[in-house]
């Protein structure tokens, strides 16, 4: 498996818990997928972050850039993507996102379900009615899917996630145009790319309940204590 990690110093305002920063959830990915090989695309990252950085992978695996947007180093990272074998998994990952234990072979059994794209972040709008926040397709509070189960845990098809997802390379080749189609201005419409991809039958599965969560303080997966999560640290 591929890692395709994306961090910068320059971000969007959102709330967050505390434990959700640069450092927290670098290390929690590195020891969570510590038999991936990763590379980071670190944006406009200031010398102490950089420093963080290379505690946990080092300089060979970072590529810096100075685009300073989500669409644009997304870009980068389909770039280098599609560049491996079609066979390979890559997992794009964000900087606010914290998994748990298991989350590397959790991604790998998801694949055994023929899926196209995969996200281990169980959404909480997907649980929620479209007037109160919800998904504008969880119609009464929940989405129409069909649920599967591998060795490990029992998955949904859902209709969207962010730009942190897996996906085989053959697939990403398939697709290359509608991932750029929403990726093309400063923030990626990932909802809207999804749901484009959904309509060529391209399924996006996720594990309920989630192995990671995005780190908003209003949309942290449910039903796990995430501030009790292992932060990892190499010493």
């Amino acid at each position: 498996m591929r890692i395709i990690y994306r961090i910068s110093d320059v971000g969007y305002n959102k709330v967050k818990p505390d434990y959700i920063n640069n450092e927290n959830c670098l290390a929690n990915a590195t020891k969570e997928f510590d038999d991936s090989i990763w590379s980071v695309i670190a944006d406009n990252v200031s010398e102490d972050t950089n420093n963080m950085i290379q505690k946990y992978v080092t300089r060979d695996c970072i590529l810096y850039t100075e685009k300073g947007n989500g669409a644009a180093t997304f870009n980068l990272a389909l770039d280098e993507a599609l560049m491996y074998d079609d066979d390979e998994i890559v997992y794009f990952i964000e900087n606010d996102y914290l998994h748990k234990p298991g989350s590397e072979e959790v991604i790998k059994e998801a694949f055994e379900l023929g899926a196209s794209f995969v996200s281990l972040y169980d959404h909480p709008d997907k649980y929620m009615i479209p007037e109160k926040g919800g998904n504008p397709y969880c119609k009464g509070g929940a989405e129409d899917t069909r649920v599967y189960k591998t060795d490990s845990v029992h998955w949904k098809i859902t209709n969207s996630t962010t730009m942190t997802f897996a996906s085989k390379v053959s697939t990403l080749k398939r697709v290359e145009p509608i991932l750029r189609k929403w990726t093309s201005g400063i923030h990626p419409d990932d909802f809207q790319m999804f749901l484009d991809l959904r309509s060529q039958n391209e399924l996006l599965i996720t594990p309920i309940p989630g192995y990671s969560t995005h780190g908003e303080t209003a949309w942290l997966s449910p039903f796990t204590d995430w501030k009790k999560i292992q932060i990892w640290s190499k010493v």
